[in-house]
Parts: structure tokens; sequence; C-alpha cells
């Protein structure tokens, strides 16, 4: 039947987006400033628009109808008619097929030309002038979905903050050299989804995938033209639609496989979300769905000036969050992903932005902010903040609100510096260890606030921060003018790659040194996808268009040393998880927990076991910090005491000799981590309780003092 002669009901205004009731479908989009909207019907193609359809009702600010005839698998997408006049803030125009904001699912992908844009190209009025052809042909269709999906018994994870390291993956980048996934599945969920993906991710001992963008996002046209892609894929057009190239099959049902499968293996699933911009744009940018539908509304627009786009982002325009319907369509989103994909968390990308108020300042106690922490569902999941945007007072480490994690970049920089040999940095490292208590102590906040990592996909890997002092961007052909030059990096004395035996040997205990140091401090660990294998992108530090093996983490049959890391990082997570002393509920403060009065949560020591001093944490060339944990247990958890636990990170060129603390009822000292050995641990005999330890350069050394009567 032709789509013009098909029967419209009013239909309702809610809920937004296309929705499938068994018996039809009812369409509805807001627009505030609009003054007609048409839904467009497109062959099972999507090459060939096949009918218009008017939305015959408008209730509060939502266009509205209902297709008895419309059916789940529909290709769709709008004509949205108004005023065109940027200078106020409108930027209509109907020539431009447009994508759902609430759109499920999309076929096909973006084809650049220059009938996605509003005003004609190489205009002299620029995007005062008016396009009238039509994109249709070059754009992705919105396509009606049919939600029912049967779960079974999924049970989600809940691990406890306190319990969480995180894994952070790119979907394609992990599997796409994978020989154990099937060819046709590497780079999708599905590929995620495979046995071998999920036993190597529990093997490894991590409790939670952070997957970067999945949201469907645009390549930027810039990219396609010297034939690049927006690899990270921080550029998103639909909030709700899963991006098609990691869907193996089209259905976004794999995505729910995928993560039925990790949580069947006790592994949490947490997306990195970008509500903060849209892939349009500057005033420049195309017209793809937001601002075509109604820009004054969902854009932050410049006072006075509102041709042009405030923005906070660097990406060329912010969502209006502090608009009521901006707002939902946020909220609505997270809650999709959590109630209906079984999702357990997001990390907030430039979450800073999020929090501006109408003024343009961050606010603590935003709407949005507000919204998430009473929200019954979003306030129980976990919540990850990147506390920093490119705005004026964007950089808020330690000020979102007590629900909240923060990526700690404090952390980040503190334990490079100190690896690379900088003095005078121990009172610093010290804090960073301990959950960065100077920043988030406050307002009930607890250590997990601070998510700590060394690296993360911006910026170098693991292998590359030991291997380059400068970046190596040139393939991304940008005159490698991009990515940061403030890296805290050392390449342990020559620059990339080297068969200098001895400099690889030192890169390799670096290695082990960096990531001891970031999994065994207070606050939750996040480990970047590769790492643990000495992934490298060849000192590419900004790979964001590397949709190639510069970007994909190598899985070739790996060296003995390679090998020897992968060994040593599951080890050093079976020491995070057996020991509750390094993932404490509270901060520590040097409080005494037994009764004796002997024993302190944290003590900091000296070479001859005394205690630190004011004078001692001055000392501007030290470079070896040692600490005793002590554990006084949980009644609340029906915990028991650890053992205590000696640690020393020694950054310094020469080996450090240290006494041990002399604690009644302690028999030895045995050695749970040595970073001078090439998987952390073995061949080492137990120490005597008044021994003396020597720590080699730069070298981690973790002992256990178990109890019992003294051994000679």
């Amino acid at each position: 039947m032709p789509a013009e002669r098909m029967r419209v009901e009013a239909g309702s205004p809610y809920p937004l987006g296309a929705t499938w009731d068994g018996k039809g479908v009812n369409f509805a989009l807001f627009s505030a400033h609009a003054e007609r909207v048409q839904l467009c019907i497109f062959d099972g193609a999507g090459h060939r628009e096949i009918g218009r359809i008017d939305l015959p009702e408008y209730t509060h600010e939502v266009w509205h109808g209902y297709l008895p005839e419309a059916r789940p698998g529909w290709l769709y997408g709008y004509r949205v008619y108004g005023p065109y006049d940027p200078k106020a803030g409108h930027r209509f125009n109907p020539n431009k097929l447009l994508i759902d904001p609430y759109v499920r699912a999309l076929h096909g992908r973006l084809t650049w030309n220059d009938a996605h844009f509003g005003y004609r190209v190489g205009s002299k009025q620029a995007d005062l002038s008016f396009d009238r052809r039509d994109n249709a042909r070059g754009m992705p269709k919105c396509v009606v979905i049919d939600p029912a999906h049967t779960w079974g018994r999924d049970t989600r994870p809940f691990t406890r903050w306190s319990r969480t390291i995180i894994y952070e993956v790119h979907v394609r980048g992990f599997t796409m050299q994978r020989e154990d996934i099937p060819a046709p599945l590497r780079g999708t969920f599905a590929g995620l989804a495979q046995p071998s993906v999920t036993r190597y991710l529990r093997s490894l001992g991590v409790t939670a995938i952070e997957l970067l963008p999945i949201h469907a996002f645009v390549d930027d046209r810039t990219l396609v033209d010297r034939k690049l892609n927006n690899f990270w894929g921080y550029n998103s057009i639909g909030f709700f639609a899963p991006m098609p190239r990691y869907l193996a099959g089209g259905d976004i049902g794999e995505f729910k496989a995928m993560v039925r499968n990790l949580h069947d293996n006790g592994i949490e699933v947490i997306l990195d979300v970008v509500y903060n911009h849209t892939a349009e744009g500057n005033h420049l940018g195309p017209t793809l769905s937001f601002r075509g539908i109604d820009n004054k509304s969902y854009y932050r627009l410049v006072p006075g000036n509102e041709r042009h786009y405030e923005d906070f982002t660097g990406c060329g325009n912010a969502l209006r969050l502090h608009h009521p319907r901006v707002l939902q369509l946020v909220t609505d989103s997270l809650r999709y992903w959590v109630e209906e994909m079984h999702v357990d968390g997001f990390r907030f990308d430039l979450a800073t932005t999020l929090a501006r108020e109408a003024a343009g300042g961050f606010d603590p106690y935003s709407g949005f902010l507000d919204v998430v922490r009473q929200d019954p569902v979003l306030s129980r999941v976990k919540l990850i903040a990147e506390p920093w945007d490119v705005g004026p007072d964007g950089y808020r480490l330690g000020a979102f609100p007590p629900a909240w994690a923060e990526w700690n970049d404090k952390f980040r920089d503190t334990v490079r510096r100190f690896w690379k040999g900088e003095g005078g940095l121990i009172r610093e490292l010290a804090g960073r260890v301990c959950a960065s208590r100077d920043v988030f102590g406050h307002s009930g906040r607890r250590p997990w606030s601070s998510l700590n990592f060394v690296t993360a996909h911006d910026g170098f890997t693991l292998h590359d921060l030991v291997s380059y002092e400068q970046k190596r961007n040139e393939a991304n052909q940008e005159g490698n003018r991009d990515g940061s030059d403030n890296n805290n990096s050392w390449n342990c004395g020559a620059e990339g790659e080297t068969d200098d035996e001895k400099i690889i040997a030192l890169r390799a205990r670096q290695k082990r040194n960096l990531l001891a140091t970031l999994l065994l401090s207070q606050g939750v660990p996040m480990l970047l996808a590769g790492d643990e294998i000495a992934n490298t992108q060849r000192g590419n530090n900004n790979a964001y268009c590397q949709d190639n093996q510069i970007g994909w983490v190598d899985w070739t049959e790996p060296a003995s040393e390679t090998r020897d890391l992968l060994s040593f990082v599951r080890h050093v997570i079976r020491l995070r998880k057996t020991y509750r002393a390094f993932r404490r509920g509270r901060f520590l403060v040097g409080t005494l927990i037994d009764n004796d009065g002997l024993l302190k949560d944290v003590t900091w020591l000296v070479p001859d076991g005394s205690e630190k001093t004011e004078v001692d944490w001055n000392f501007p060339d030290a470079r070896s910090l040692c600490f005793l944990l002590a554990d006084a247990g949980s009644e609340l958890e029906s915990e028991e005491a650890d053992e205590p636990l000696f640690v020393v990170l020694n950054a310094h060129f020469d080996r450090v000799i240290y006494q041990l603390p002399s604690i009644a009822g302690i028999g030895e000292w045995t050695f749970l981590l040595n970073t001078a050995l090439a998987t952390g641990s073995g061949g080492q005999a137990p120490l005597a309780p008044d021994a003396k330890v020597e720590v080699e350069p730069r070298t981690v050394v973790v002992l256990c003092g178990r109890r019992g009567p003294a051994r000679p």
C-alpha cells in the first residue's frame, strides 16, 4: 500500500521515537519551533523514498501520529519544516532527511556529499545561504524495531566498587586480530561474546569492561577524505542505537547476547558515552538530526549571537542539557541502556559540560547531576566522570557528587613522573596511592571515587610509554601536531624499538612497576586493553583515526617477555583480590587499628624502620616510598583481619635497604611481589622478623607478615 494511502491516527506524544505495540507503530518527535513534520518511509534497501506522511497532532511540543499498518523493519526518517534563520538560531530545512533522536537501530551508513549541509557549501554567505538539494540517498535510515528479547536468567554481577577492576576495551580494535574468532565476527559485539574472549577476561581477573563509544556515530568528512575514519567513536549522532559496524548481522540483539555472556562470566559492562556534543559540529557543520529538528532547543547557542554555538568540548557544539526535553533525551537514553540493554554503568566523556547550567558555569547541583542522583534506575549503576572539558574553569576533578567515581589524571601524572625518576614526589605519590584523599576526601566520598589509570585509549600505550619520549602521529596526516606533547614518558635510553637487551629488560621492569603501582593502589584501577601483552601503537599517542594495525590490539604469538608480563598482571590482580588492605572501603589516614595501639592502617617508613618525619617527606631527592599496610578486618563483611603488608616503591637508580618493622606475633616475612623478577614472584626465601630487605633499583617489593613463631 502506498504510504500516502495509509490510515494515520492521532497516536500519542509518549513515548518519543517509533514504538511498536504489537498492532502498529506510534511515531513521536519533539520540536518546539517546527511548523510541520513529515514522516518519510523508504523501501527495504533504504534507497527509494516511497511516501511521506504528515504527523497529524502536536501535543506539549511533540509531533505525533499512529500508523496501524506500520511494522518492525520499516525504514524511515523525518523532514521538518520551519524557519531557516541562523541569526535567530533556527536552521530548519525540509530538503534534509533527519535521523530520529530516539531511533533504536540504523540501516546503512552516511555517504558524504555537499547535500548534507543545510546551506550552500562554498557560498559567499556561508551558512546564511539555503541549500535545496535532497540528501536522503546518502543518509542512514531509521529502523522500527521489535524490542522483544528473551534474556533468560541474566544476572547482573553488581560488583562492589571496592572490588572493581576495569578493563578499557575498543569493540573493534580488541578482536580484529584474534585468530581464535571467526573472521565475520571480528570487530563486533558478537566477537566480544565469543568463549575465547570471555575465558581470557576471566583468566586475567578483571571485573568490568569499559567499552569505548558504541552509540551510533559519524566518520568525520575530513577523515574520510584522507581515507581514515573515526575509530574511537567520540562523534555520536544516535544515543539509543548501537553503531551498525559493530553488528555482525545487523541485529541489535547481538549487543544483548554479548552482555548476557559477559554477565554469565561475572563481568560487568560499562559504556563510554558522549552526551556533551554531537556529530553535527559548529555552524558550518552538516544537518543530520538535532540541528534540523530544533536547533534552538537542542544546542547551546551564544547569547546575543545565536548563529554560533557555545563550545565547551572542542568539537563545535554542546548539547543544551538545561533544556527539559534535551535532559529527558539523555536520561531516557541512559535508562534504556540500563533497563533494556542491561549495562552496568557509564563513563561520561567531558562530564563537566553536562553539568554546566544556563549561565555556562559548572554546577555540582546542576539539573543533570540532580536528576541522575535521584533516579531510581540510574543512581544504582556505576557512574564515572571524565571531570574536565575545554571551557572556562573546566577542570573539576573532585567536584562531582558522592555517587560518582572520577578519572584521576593526577594519579596518572604522578605515577608516571615518579617511575620516570623525578625526585621530590614522595608526598604527592603517597596521596595518590591512597586514593587521593586530598581531592576526594569530602562529602562522605570513599576511596573508590578515585578511578586510577596510568594509560588509557587517549595517549601512549604502556609499551610506548617506556619506549618513546616523542609522539609519532604522522599516520594521522596532521603533521604530527595532534596528540599531547606532555606525556611524562621515558624511553629508557633509546627512542622507539631497539635490540639493546639491557634497555629491553629495563623497559620490561618499568612496565611491571607501573602496573604494580596501579593495581595495588587504593581506589579503582583501570587497565588499558593490550597493556598486559605489551601492545604498541608505534609511538602514536592519538590513534583516534587508526582503524588498522596501529589501533588494533596485536594478538600474534607473544615473545617470552610478553608471556611473562601477562603472567605478572594476573599475579598482581590476584594479590589485589586476596588482600583487602589494597582495596580498603575507607581512606587510609594513619589511624590506630589494634588494641595494643601499635599498628596503624598505614605507616610511612624510612630505611631504618622508623616513621617518616616532616623532614623525610620534604627530602628533595627522595625517589623511594615505603609503607606498612595493616587491616583490622570488617564486622560488616564478616572478614577477618589481613596480615600486615610491607610495600616499597623504589624508583631510584640504586638499591635501597629497608629494615623490616618489628610486629608482635609475626614469625616471618614472605615475598608476595618483586618486580625485579620477570613474573613478579618465585624462588625467594622468607625473611626473619628482624631482617633487612634489599630492594633493587627501579623495583616494587611487597612482603606479607605471617603470624606464628619466629623462624631462624
